[in-house]
């Protein structure tokens, strides 16, 4: 029985996010979409367990696919699972500089752990969680940005990020 992780910080998750999970659950027996902080990031539009909400909603026709969330190093994390996989979504050569060299850290610190990488769907590969939290403070059109489960969550915190900074 394989699991592969799909690492993120899905703040929110977007249709991109979601396409990645759909294709990595009819390749692996179980996966583990992980909720994790990214220290590089500012706080974010939603909580961590506001985005393990939100994910569940999305995810809950995919019988194979649970949400986890880990606060911790994603090499440390996959060791108390039996040879797992990372899959990581790709949109541009930029993300694959990054994505292979968190790939080869993470196999120096679990020599047993490897990364799949699939590429993004042509139509998702200028789609970022940035870039809908962006659209959402000024009011854009979120349909073809975000599963239509979580919209009004999304515009609900982008209304009130509005209200506090205006």
């Amino acid at each position: 029985m394989r699991t592969a992780i799909c690492p993120g910080s899905f703040d929110p998750i977007t249709l991109g996010h979601l396409n990645i999970i759909r294709r990595t659950s009819r390749i692996f027996d179980d996966v583990i979409v992980l909720v994790m902080a990214n220290s590089g990031k500012s706080k974010g539009m939603f909580s961590i367990p506001e985005r393990i909400d939100l994910i569940k909603r999305v995810i809950k026709s995919f019988s194979n696919v649970s949400v986890e969330s880990y606060d911790g190093l994603l090499a440390e994390y996959a060791k108390k699972l039996n040879y797992p996989v990372i899959v990581k979504g790709l949109r541009a050569n930029t993300d694959f500089e990054n994505e292979f060299q968190m790939a080869q850290i993470n196999k120096a610190i679990n020599p047993s752990l490897d990364t799949m990488f699939l590429t993004s769907s042509e139509k998702y590969t200028f789609l970022s969680s940035s870039m809908v939290r962006e659209m959402a403070y000024y009011g854009g059109d979120l349909s073809k940005l975000v599963p239509c489960e979580i919209i009004k969550d999304i515009e609900k915190k982008a209304l009130l990020g509005r209200k506090m900074n205006g």
